[in-house]
């Protein structure tokens, strides 16, 4: 007759000839001779016998898991971060186990009454808002956390963020450079982190080279989404002219250049446009999209390295991290010598 599959670790200690101490000893991965290791293995794959992973991590106080919670599991941005994250804990030993919150805190505040049971040891979290609730809840876990993201001053938690502000900087920069004076910009929710942010940087940009700020040439999308991007880019056209359109991501920006297109309008010609994240969305896009790199993989290398450091050390003294962005730039700002002659020439 065929063994259970659900065997006892007493059935285990029988068939092995040791005692219940010795199979729970090699089980949980404490030191033990290499013959009862032999011995306890070989037995508990003739059972069938898989340990409980619950029990074991309430045994030894870890779970070897790390939780990844972003807003959109989607976005090219979290993809990049996910892979360098993955890397750098697997090497550690930890298995990364990833969670799409959305953009409403109060989810992300469940996660963390969720986690905080002991499914994992620690946590990566990229808020697009941080509200008081969040802050707080976030004080109050028992998890080591770190931030990937901005987070209001005060606030003692080891984070990870980008330049937003210099990033759209550099942009502004780069289109004045290319003679562009009517520079609209295509935000997402200005109510998040990285939408207050890229907002900040562009008014500061767009003041310190003395162009204009009308709110004619600004337009806030629903979400940071292709679909949304599509819609706000097309409002933002029907009533302004720009020469050149700088978006708060790269999703915004590939809509906002279909949507271009898609009304006869040259880029970058006509109008140039850049991006934000320097992902293969844009590089992929045709033509391919100028935009500014924040540095997506080294802020996810840098957090997952702080978490490991906290797991590590929980009493280490917070540390707060920030990525310099640069521009990648490509054929979507930059109007070629020939191509600019020829639409110098009168019809």
């Amino acid at each position: 007759m065929a063994e259970s599959r659900k065997s006892t670790l007493v059935l285990v200690a029988e068939r092995a000839g040791v005692s219940i101490a010795s199979v729970s000893r090699v089980l949980n991965g404490l030191p033990a001779s290499p013959q009862l290791t032999a011995k306890v293995r070989e037995a508990a794959d003739a059972l069938g016998y898989v340990p409980d992973a619950t029990a074991r991590s309430l045994k030894v106080g870890r779970t070897d898991q790390i939780s990844f919670a972003v807003a959109d599991v989607g976005n090219p941005v979290y993809v990049a971060m996910m892979h360098e994250v993955a890397r750098v804990v697997s090497k550690a030993g930890y298995r990364l186990v990833l969670s799409s919150t959305g953009n409403d805190p109060q989810d992300q505040i469940e996660l963390l009454g969720s986690l905080n049971r002991g499914f994992v040891d620690g946590l990566l979290l990229s808020p697009l808002r941080v509200t008081e609730p969040l802050v707080d809840a976030l004080r109050a876990s028992r998890l080591p956390i770190v931030i990937i993201g901005s987070l209001p001053a005060g606030v003692d938690l080891d984070n990870v963020r980008a330049d937003s502000v210099a990033g759209i900087g550099l942009a502004v920069e780069h289109l004045v450079g290319q003679g562009r004076k009517r520079i609209a910009f295509v935000n997402g929710p200005v109510d998040t982190v990285p939408g207050a942010a890229r907002l900040s940087g562009y008014l500061n940009a767009i003041d310190r080279f003395g162009l204009s700020t009308s709110a004619d040439v600004q337009i806030a999308a629903s979400d940071f989404t292709y679909k949304a991007g599509r819609k706000a880019a097309a409002k933002l056209l029907g009533r302004s002219t720009p020469d050149a359109i700088v978006c708060a991501n790269d999703l915004l920006a590939v809509a906002t250049l279909k949507e271009l297109t898609s009304r006869g309008v040259r880029v970058p010609e006509d109008v140039a446009v850049v991006g934000m994240d320097d992902t293969d969305a844009a590089e992929l896009a045709n033509p391919s999209i100028t935009s500014v790199d924040l540095g997506s993989g080294k802020r996810a290398k840098a957090a997952a390295k702080l978490l490991l450091r906290r797991l590590a050390n929980p009493d280490a003294a917070v540390k707060q991290v920030v990525i310099e962005p640069t521009l990648s730039v490509r054929e979507s700002s930059v109007v070629k010598a020939d191509a600019k002659e020829t639409a110098e020439v009168p019809a």
